[in-house]
């Protein structure tokens, strides 16, 4: 084998190795916009769903036809260590009817002497219920500001869809529980040194 050869050789196990790396690292920064639409779109791992108005509207003419069944919500709520928030759900359960809007409050208070900025992240459990889960409108798809001091009341509007109760895995279901935990918001300012 001659010097070119082993040269040539070289040079392009170097640059498979070069373009192996780089998709790597693209694929790396893909996983958790992919993982992420994954969750959304079926519902794995407790994640919700977003639900327009005409879909809700929709839901509400079938649950209506077809006399659907009650399940109980119970609303969970949790702060992250560095978030000098109190935050609690208004009520701690309620029954709604399967197909049916309904709308929860969550109290949200900055009790720290600066304005702050969070964002909620949400599961529903049983896991296999997110796909049903639906919020039409909710304080998590934005971030949240609150001044200090300032206490505000958060709405969420959902219903659970019917088709859950074509769901076998959901035949004796009696509570679905929704979970928030308020993070504070990357790169704000004021942010604390950890």
């Amino acid at each position: 084998m001659t010097t070119a050869t082993l040269d040539r050789r070289n040079s392009r196990v170097a640059t498979l190795a070069f373009l192996g790396a780089l998709a790597m690292l693209g694929l790396g920064y893909a996983a958790v916009p992919l993982y992420q639409l994954f969750c959304q779109v079926t519902g794995f791992g407790g994640t919700t769903q977003k639900a327009s108005e005409s879909e809700a509207n929709l839901a509400a003419q079938f649950a209506r036809s077809a006399g659907t069944r009650e399940i109980s919500i119970r609303f969970d709520a949790s702060t992250a260590r560095d978030l000098n928030w109190s935050f609690a759900p208004a009520q701690v359960t309620e029954t709604v009817q399967i197909g049916v809007r309904d709308m929860a409050f969550y109290t949200a208070r900055n009790n720290d002497s600066v304005p702050i900025t969070g964002s909620a992240t949400f599961n529903v459990e049983p896991e296999y219920a997110g796909r049903y889960f639906n919020k039409i409108q909710c304080f998590c798809f934005t971030e949240q500001t609150l001044q200090p001091g300032q206490q505000v009341r958060m709405p969420v509007l959902f219903y659970v869809d019917p088709a859950i109760l074509d769901d076998e895995n959901a035949k004796d279901l009696e509570q679905i529980t929704l979970s928030y935990t308020f993070h504070r918001s990357i790169d704000q300012p004021g942010d604390r040194a950890e």
